[in-house]
This record gives structure tokens, sequence and C-alpha cells, in this order.
């Protein structure tokens, strides 16, 4: 038996010697490790590092109207209106794009058997190029609802189907990354892509990115959650220097971030362009390494925002790991950095290592199969649900809506005729079609008043016909001017049974929005709202007011005259048939306000810094729409953003954070918690009744005010909410929130921690942060540490206010 077992083992070992000597070359060199083959440092230790170089910088992008470079020349800078941008790799001309009009792709090293990934522009849907040269096919995307309005849903469920569609289109169109969603807080109402962002609330935008991840990654495809960090305006975004403490970058600017690693692990990270205390975000080691990656246990890659940076040896330092989308001279000063000493090579290795975990999960390395067909059907009926679960009754007086159906309608603004679905830039999608107002309404069976439509039709035409061609798809063209209708209100009011005005607003990348004429309405805008109302009104009859906008605006000084109001924001593709199916009562309004709208602009706390100072150009240059001017801004708010501000200082909003009204009415009762005292956790019970007469959904928040007798506290947070089923007439649901230590604990920059102090703390539960149905109190007897961190993000200049807030 021993002699068989011997004879056994030498009959393996030579089959193994065989193996091996079939796997080398001719030349007898050693076999070449593949990706998914061999182990990941296997692999590493392969590759050269110039292949290295090449793979933590992206390929570059083809410049629409850009020539390819000369071959056989160096490349040249891209000339866009006098400022100069990196060359592309002449590699993204020679390999044929997967994904036409996708944002950016990654080198391959086929030796290794890695391939290149692709990723995509799409905050809000899909951003690829739908018509491709000698191809009769079209690869339209869904425009689902913007980031703003899906928050004033709040429901998270809702959301993460939202995210299994958009992730189905990805998939489908072979995408493997979609650059999005984007998180950052809404600092001020005049941010250009504040509708790109969901809240002003970092749980809110926390939340709501967690769940549109996990919906989007459900389907075997990569997001990249975006800016970090404290990315909170478009006026001069590559150069801005953003002065601001560690305490408020922790618990408002870096908490929605947080939140959305721990619970979800998005694919990847994108930094901000932006400075944070002097150093630029993809260049901060505390920020990108020593937080995201150490302290929350971040899985994924840092990607740089396009051409963001400046320093490419630098924040392959910090630990951005991929720099998109990527010039040779970028490759060029990493290698040369890593024959210097100045980069080790176990940072480029440890960089290298988070891609090529990224790329076993892509589809593209899978080799999935993708159909360029999505179910784009199906995808428009789950933008329009959603869409209308987002909208929120502002203002109903006497029952103003629902309207219904087979009434004649008298529809006023142009917007009603041409709709805003969202935001432009990398937010915008191409879509097949946009359902207008007027649409919506003449699907859902009402009457349109026909004359008045039509004159409002030949004047938009008219209108496009002569303006200007669009410079750039970042800047949206000029809104056309209100149509005058004073001549023709009074005979619209006799033939109606009620009006319809929208009013429209649009931004996005690159430029912020102005006071003037934009948060403001303007004097066209004012004329119109006063004169349909003043004439419909004389009549016995009602005006609504529907806002299809992206941000928020002024409301409080013209409100009192119209009847209804609804928040529609930028509701996608299915536009005009979401907003009817709200007008109508089809759908109850149960959307709430994740953001707030002040009595004006001037009440904003950040209304005095936004957004920033600017200083001299250097010497020879000019500014440009991509870099703008040296520039810094100070948020010396600290931590009173939006209603922390609004209720501590007692500021009379037009209309609170979590405020919504519906159709029907809802009863909070029952409310109690477990506890008096605070040992580890405590839940809180609360029975919602609808009371009215309509099916509808109630949002239900719970808040916390802690105590502040070590450093100054909101006057309440928000730590908790959640959204009711569809409830019938008299039917209840009962809800139940816990809190832990975290929930309680403020940062304290002196120590590095988290602290939960002793003391009385109030739970107030309501369905909007002034509207609280009741407010319960308990008791922590010792104060907790609940996290001890690294100190980071040193502030430039020592700011005394800051240090608190």
């Amino acid at each position: 038996m021993k002699i068989s077992y011997r004879i056994a083992a030498v009959a393996a070992l030579i089959v193994l010697a065989c193996s091996f000597l079939i796997t080398v070359n001719a030349q007898g060199k050693k076999p070449v490790p593949k990706l998914g083959k061999s182990t990941l440092k296997q692999v590493i230790n392969a590759m050269t590092v110039e292949e290295k170089a090449r793979l933590v910088v992206g390929m570059g992008f083809i410049m629409p109207g850009v020539p390819p470079p000369v071959k056989g020349q160096k490349p040249q800078p891209i000339d866009i209106g006098g400022f100069k941008l990196p060359p592309s790799d002449p590699e993204a001309y020679d390999v044929p794009e997967k994904v036409p009009g996708a944002a950016g792709r990654t080198h391959a090293i086929p030796r290794l058997g890695i391939p290149s990934i692709t990723v995509s522009d799409g905050p809000a849907g899909l951003r690829i190029e739908p018509k491709r040269p000698n191809d009769p096919k079209t690869y339209y995307a869904t425009a689902f609802p913007v980031a703003t309005l899906l928050a004033s849903s709040w429901d998270t469920a809702l959301v993460r189907k939202v995210g299994v569609a958009f992730g189905n289109e990805i998939r489908e169109y072979g995408v493997d990354i979609i650059l999005g969603p984007a998180l950052n807080i809404h600092r001020n109402p005049l941010g250009g892509r504040n509708f790109e962002y969901y809240s002003e609330d970092p749980l809110v935008a926390g939340s709501m990115t967690a769940a549109i991840v996990k919906g989007i990654q459900s389907n075997g495809v990569g997001t990249s959650i975006k800016h970090f960090a404290a990315n909170n305006q478009e006026t001069n975004r590559n150069s801005i220097n953003t002065i601001v403490s560690e305490r408020a970058m922790r618990e408002i600017y870096l908490k929605g971030f947080s939140i959305a690693v721990k619970t979800a692990q998005p694919w990847t990270v994108m930094s901000s362009y932006n400075k944070i205390n002097g150093t630029y975000t993809s260049e901060r080691r505390d920020l990108q390494t020593t937080i995201l990656k150490n302290e929350w246990g971040f899985k994924g890659l840092v990607m740089t925002d396009w051409f963001g940076g400046h320093d490419a040896v630098a924040q392959m330092n910090a630990g951005n790991d991929l720099l998109m989308p990527g010039n040779p001279d970028q490759s060029a000063a990493i290698v040369a950095a890593v024959k210097d000493g100045s980069l080790s090579i176990a940072q480029l290795d440890a960089n290298v290592e988070r891609i090529l975990q990224i790329i076993l999960k892509s589809p593209t390395f899978k080799g999935y199969k993708y159909s360029d067909k999505p179910d784009l059907v199906d995808h428009a009926k789950v933008s329009r649900t959603a869409a209308a679960q987002g909208m929120i009754l502002l203002k109903n007086d006497s029952e103003a809506l629902p309207l219904a159906s087979g009434r004649r309608v008298a529809v006023f603004g142009n917007t009603s005729y041409n709709i805003i679905a969202g935001g432009t830039g990398s937010g915008d999608v191409h879509k097949a079609y946009t359902i207008s107002l007027l649409q919506g309404l003449t699907n859902a069976g009402y009457k349109v008043q026909e004359q008045l439509a039509k004159n409002y039709t030949d004047y938009i035409a008219d209108a496009k016909a002569k303006q200007p061609k669009n410079i750039s798809f970042f800047i949206a063209p000029p809104p056309i001017p209100e149509m005058n209708v004073g001549d023709i209100v009074a005979k619209e009011a006799d033939g109606a049974d009620a009006a319809i005005i929208t009013i429209g607003r649009n931004a996005g990348e690159g430029v912020d929005r102005k006071v003037e004429n934009d948060y403001s309405l303007t004097e066209a805008e004012k004329g119109l709202i006063s004169g349909v109302s003043r004439a419909f009104h004389a009549k016995g009859k009602k005006v609504v007011v529907v806002l299809n906008i992206g941000g928020v605006i002024e409301v409080a000084s013209w409100r009192d005259n119209v009847d209804g109001i609804l928040l529609a924001w930028q509701p996608g593709l299915e536009a005009g048939n979401a907003i009817a199916d709200v007008l109508s009562g089809k759908v109850d309004p149960s959307g709430h306000l994740a953001t707030t709208f002040a009595m004006s602009y001037g009440d904003e706390p950040t209304s005095k810094t936004f957004p920033g100072k600017e200083f001299p150009m250097p010497d020879g240059q000019k500014p440009n729409m991509l870099m703008g001017r040296p520039s810094e801004v100070t948020y010396e708010e600290g931590i009173y953003v939006g209603y922390r501000y609004f209720n501590t200082f007692k500021v009379k909003p037009a209309y609170e954070f979590g405020y919504g009204l519906s159709y029907t009415t809802f009863k909070l009762s029952d409310i109690k918690a477990s506890s008096a005292d605070f040992k580890g956790s405590i839940t809180v019970k609360v029975t919602v009744k609808n009371t009215g007469k309509v099916a509808g959904k109630q949002v239900v928040q719970l808040y916390l005010s802690a105590p502040a007798q070590n450093i100054d506290k909101p006057e309440s947070e928000l730590k908790a909410f959640a959204k009711t089923g569809l409830l019938a007439p008299g039917q209840s649901q009962f809800l139940v929130f816990t809190l832990r230590a975290a929930d309680l604990a403020s940062f304290y920059t002196d120590k590095s921690e988290w602290i939960a102090d002793a003391g009385e703390y109030k739970i107030k539960v309501g369905t909007s942060s002034t509207d609280i149905a009741k407010t319960v109190s308990f008791k922590l007897a010792s104060p907790i540490v609940t996290e001890k961190v690294h100190a980071a993000l040193t502030p430039q200049v020592t700011i005394n206010e800051l240090k608190n807030k």
C-alpha cells in the first residue's frame, strides 16, 4: 500500500511539472497572472510602474467638436474659450467608445486580463448619446425626478425602487458605473446644482442616497456618490477655498456621506473640485483616507471630479485612487514620483488594488451581454409614480384642490407648455419625450381653453426660433419672458372653471442662481399672478400655481393672491402626467419639504457669505467659466444650516422644513418613549390615523433637543423619519423609532470625540420641524463617548465663532 501511495505522489508531481511546462512560453518566461484567475497581489506585482500609472489615470474623453491629436506628435491642450484643458490620451480616439456619450473610461491592460470600464454622467438618469452614426436605433434614457423631489417624498422604499429601474438602464446600456447620486447639502438656495442634491439635512440626504445606491447596485453596476465634500456652490467651483470648522464638516457636510457609505457601500466616491481650509479635497489625505477609508470603512475607490485637483502625485498620496478623465501628463508625473521617491510604490499599489477590486465586480469584467433595450415604458411609470409622491401641496385654501377631472381650465405661464423635466449640465438626461402640463391635463380629462393654449404655443415657438444657439450644454438658454395676457385674461375667466399658472426655473452646472428675477419672481410673473387672480376671483373662481422649479424661490410676497400652490419641483419626463395626477386627486399629495423656504433671501443664514469673495487673477491670466477666479468662502454659520438656524434663532420661514399638506387629515397619538432614562437605546412609539375623507400617506418626523451646557447646539435636529403606507379614511398605522447613543452625540473638536452629554433630552414628534404633536423627555445620567476619531480638516485661519459651531 505504501508503494502505491508513493507512485501516486510521484505521478501527481509529474502532472504538476508538465502543467507548469505547458504554461511557460517559448522564451522560457513565467506565466503571466490574469485578473480573476490570479490573486490581486500577483497581478499587481506583475504590473510595471508605467502600467500602474496608466490604470490610476483615466483614458480621457473625446470633447465634442475637438479634432483628435496628430499622430506622432505630443497631444496638445484643448482650448475652450481661452482656457486650456489638459489633453486626452490619444488612446481615447484610437479605441472606439463602448458607450457613445459616456463621460469616461479607464485604461485596459490586456496582457493581465484587465479590461477598460465605462463611467457615465447622470444623477437623474443615464446621460449617453441617444443617436449614433450609421445606426437607426435610438438609445434614450429615462429622466427620473430630480433628487430634491425624491427627498421630498421622505420615502426610502420608493427611492430604492427608482434606483432599481435606474440601475437596469445603466446595466443594459453597457455602463459600469454611474456618476451619482449627488448629496451635497443645500447650504444656500442659490446653489446652481441644488436640484441634484437632496436636502439641507444630512440625515435625509444620507438616507436617500443609501436607498438609491442600494437600488442601483442591486443590478450589479456601481455608483459614485459625490461631491466629496463641501461642494455647495458652482461659482468659482474649481478654485474656491472653503473655510469651515471641523465640527460643521463632521455634523453637517460629511454626515450624509457617512450614512451612505456605512449603509450602502457605494462602489466609488467622487472627490469635489473645491479646497477645504486651503487644500484641494482630492489632495487631502485626512479626508480621502483617514476619514473615508479608515474611520468609515469605505471599501471602494475614490475618483476625482473631471479635471479636479492640481497635483497628480498629491492626489495619489491622499488616497484619491483614480484621476478622471485623465491625461498622459498625470501618468508621467506619477512614474517620475515613484522613481524619485515622492510617491511610494506601496501607496500606488494600494490605489491600484482598489481600482482592480471594482473592475472585478463590473459587468464588463464579468462579460455581461447588455441588450441596449432597457424597459423604458416600465421605467417611465416608475418615474411618474415617484414624481407624484414627492410633490408638495404648499397651500390649499377653501379646498381649491383637487380639481375634478372634466373641468375647463385656463392654463397660464410659459412653463405649462414648455415644462422643465430636470436641470442642465451633467445632471440632464437625453430622454425620448417630456410630457408638458398641457398634455398631462388633457390626458387626465380636463378641458383646456384652446385659444389660450394656441396663443402660448405660437408665442413660445416664435421665441425659441429667435434664441441664439446655446454655447454649452452646461448652461440653459435664457428663459423666455412671460407672455402678456392682460388683454385676454378677463375673457379666459369667463370661459374657464379655474386657472392654473406655472412658474418655471432652471439651473445647472457651472453657474449659481441670482436673487433678482430668479429667486425672486420677475415683474412679468408678478403681473401674471396678480392679473389672473384678480380676473378669476372676480368671477368666484380659483387660481392654482404650480412651481416647476429646481431650487427654492421667494413665495411670501405673492402667495396670498392665489388659492393653491403645488410644488412640483422638476419631475422628470412624465412631468405633466404626474402633476395632473396630484391636481386631480388621483394621487393624494404626500410630499414634505426637505429644504426650508425663507420669507426672504436676507433671512437665509448664508446670504451674507454666499458665494464668497474673489481675489485678483494671477498675472497674465483671465477668468474663465471652468476655473473661475481665486476665491474664498467662510462658513460663518457653522452648524446652523437650514432649519437648525431658523428654529434656533426663531426666524419665521415662509414654509418650514418638513412641511406639507394633504387632501386628507391625520392625527398622531399614543406617542410614548420606552423609558424616562437612557440605557443604551430608547424607542418611541406613535400611532398615525387618517381622520379625513380620502386615502393618503403621512410623513412622521422625530426631532431631538439635546442639553447644551458644554457647547452650543441647535434647538432641535431630525433624528428619524418614516412615511406611512396608503391609509384609508379611519385607518391607522403604528410606527416605532429607535434612538441610540450615537443619535444623541455632538462633535467636540478639541477632543476629537462624538459625545452624548449628560442631561435632559426632549423628543419631538410631528409632521414638520415646527408642527409638533407631542414632546416627551428622557435623561442621560452620564456622558457617553460614542466615537473617538482623528483630528482632521484643520482650518486655515482661526475664527473664534467657528470653534463651537
